[in-house]
């Protein structure tokens, strides 16, 4: 999913001084913000009711509780769900809606000044070094497996790594000599991502699934 639309990135001179210029995205990254942000914010709705609805009823069981392994529930009642004291979903719906309202933006035409792009890029960045703390402690501090966590899983890599392929493309990052072949095999980092996730689940809890065999 390279970006081949052009975008504005340089800066023109005038009297000798650099003028910012709004830097343009492709309608393909504009489309995977739009619906990275949607399933973003979906999820985070979902885990927000949950929560709500388990903090009036402890005894009330999510419907994401499947089995010993896949249960948001136990999740939920742990204090890595409360990471700054207040439920994560509250930051996903913040993050993602956000998210969303940018790629309906660049979906209108919309383009930005640099700060705006580093803004995205350190928010992706930040997301990220987020879900990869969630996962360590679902994995082997607490369990089990939260199918809606696991769709943020899946969205913020994406996230990350396009809005990174962007930035380099416009020049709002400067690029390494190797972008263009990383250009090229885009997909390679996202499809190492998910594999990478589905063998430590499959290996965390290899115990459980070979019961299943």
């Amino acid at each position: 999913m390279t970006d081949r639309t052009p975008a504005t990135s340089g800066a023109p001179v005038t009297d000798g001084a650099p003028v910012a210029v709004p830097v343009a995205a492709s309608r393909r990254f504009g489309w995977l913000l739009l619906i990275g942000g949607l399933l973003g914010l979906a999820a985070s709705a979902v885990l927000t009711v949950d929560k709500i609805r388990l903090l009036k009823d402890p005894s009330y069981s999510p419907s994401c509780n499947i089995n010993p392994i896949i249960s948001c529930g136990s999740i939920m009642r742990t204090a890595q769900a409360e990471a700054f004291g207040f439920p994560n979903s509250l930051i996903g719906l913040a993050a993602f809606g956000a998210v969303t309202a940018i790629g309906a933006g660049v979906l209108a035409g919309a383009a930005h000044r640099r700060w705006f792009w580093l803004g995205l890029q350190a928010g992706t960045t930040l997301g990220l070094g987020f879900v990869l703390w969630l996962i360590d402690q679902a994995l082997y501090e607490i369990g089990a497996l939260c199918p809606y966590c696991m769709v943020v899983w899946a969205v913020v890599f994406p996230l990350f790594w396009y809005t990174t392929l962007h930035n380099l493309r416009t020049g709002v990052v400067p690029a390494p000599r190797w972008w263009p072949a990383v250009a090229r095999r885009h997909w390679i980092a996202p499809a190492l991502w998910y594999l990478g996730i589905a063998l430590l689940i499959l290996n965390r809890f290899w115990y459980y699934w070979r019961t299943l065999l």
